[in-house]
């Protein structure tokens, strides 16, 4: 039985790794670069609720972007603290920055998608608009970068993955591993396949095509959706455009949570949207939870049957010790991808047990009927 359950444990870490490296090789990083000819119009629109914290932050960095044809827009959407006066500042001293004030939303419409909505309509005369999320920092070749990669590669959509900022304790232990975590479940190689329906994109920085956009509905189109990047995406790609994801660790950053208090329920709003439903979500939690703490008990009953001279025990706990330094070393490697302690790396079942409760809280405010995010609640 020991032998069995290390071979199998063996295999699981085997693939898991070669999953990693697969994705890895399928995540094209964004290189920095200028506009090659004349500079396309384009509208960064970033839409801001109670985000005084890091509004600041995300303008200053993008009035350091280049290009000529560079408009940005801001929608305050109800905001109940200084953001709309932290960015009617950068406004004041920045005429490419323009403020808006989102209306009251709707009925039928998440807020975020309303703002996004708000500042397309705004952008009309725009070749491209940027969807940016407030937390994220661009460095100055950004735009440009990410247009002049779009265009090469005749793209209507291309969303970018930010490095991560990971600080407080809960940062640093959960999001390592749920980035793992969609790593191994999401197939990116299958993103630009046309005619798949796979589709795995970030909304902190979402460049689209306004032709693109404007053919299937915009987020007008996605009204309701928790999770607008990955339905506005969906849109475009079933309506037979091309779209990507590269890494864009060179060039932008984003701090998405300051600890626990914000962590848990800005994941557990959506977890249940990104994982595909109810049911997948606790599928998905559960085997995160168990091969996690596989690392540690295989090969700790193996060790244990060795003592007490179970025949092929002590072959079996080679195996597992083997896998389990494997898995081990996969995720230490992880610290130095994300410039956090290496420790972090050796208590990872303790993420994954984290992000396994967030998933069930996730999936326990699902089925109560009610999502509630900054002091908004939607069914």
């Amino acid at each position: 039985m020991e032998l069995v359950l290390s071979i199998l444990w063996l295999i699981a870490v085997v693939w898991l790794l070669l999953r990693a490296l697969r994705q890895r090789s399928a995540l094209r990083s964004l290189r920095p670069a200028g506009f090659s000819g004349q500079a396309p119009r384009v509208a960064v629109i970033v839409p801001a609720r109670d985000e005084a914290a890091n509004i600041a932050r995300c303008l200053a960095a993008l009035s350091t972007q280049t290009g000529s044809g560079l408009r940005i827009v801001v929608v305050d959407d109800q905001s109940t603290d200084a953001t709309a006066a932290i960015a009617a500042a950068f406004a004041e001293r920045d005429p490419r920055i323009r403020l808006l004030q989102a209306p009251a939303l709707p009925p039928g419409w998440v807020g975020k998608c309303h703002a996004c909505w708000v500042g397309a309509r705004a952008a009309l005369a725009a070749d491209w608009l940027c969807f940016m999320d407030a937390d994220v920092t661009a460095e100055p070749m950004l735009i440009a970068s990410a247009v002049e990669a779009a265009e090469t590669e005749a793209l209507d959509l291309l969303s970018l993955a930010p490095r991560h900022e990971l600080e407080s304790f809960a940062e640093r232990l959960v999001l390592p591993c749920g980035l793992y975590l969609l790593a191994f479940i999401r197939d990116l190689e299958r993103i630009p396949a046309p005619g798949r329906p796979e589709v795995h994109v970030t909304g902190q920085c979402m460049l689209v095509r306004r032709t693109a956009y404007a053919a299937v509905g915009g987020h007008q189109a996605v009204r309701n959706a928790i999770c607008e990047d990955t339905a506005l995406a969906g849109l475009i790609k079933r309506s037979g455009r091309k779209i990507a994801l590269y890494g864009g660790e060179r060039l932008l950053s984003t701090r998405m949570y300051s600890g626990w208090r914000t962590l848990w329920p800005g994941l557990a709003k959506n977890l249940v949207e990104m994982l595909g439903g109810t049911r997948s979500t606790v599928l998905t939690a559960l085997v995160g939870v168990v091969l996690a703490w596989a690392a540690v008990l295989v090969p700790l009953m193996d060790a244990l049957a060795c003592r007490d001279g179970v025949p092929g025990a002590c072959g079996a706990l080679a195996l597992a010790l083997a896998a389990s330094a494997a898995a081990f070393g996969l995720h230490l490697a992880g610290t130095r991808f994300f410039h956090i302690p290496f420790w972090y790396g050796l208590i990872f079942p303790l993420g994954y047990t984290a992000g396994a409760l967030i998933a069930i809280d996730s999936v326990r405010r699902r089925l109560s009927g009610r999502v509630t995010w900054k002091g908004r609640t939607y069914p």
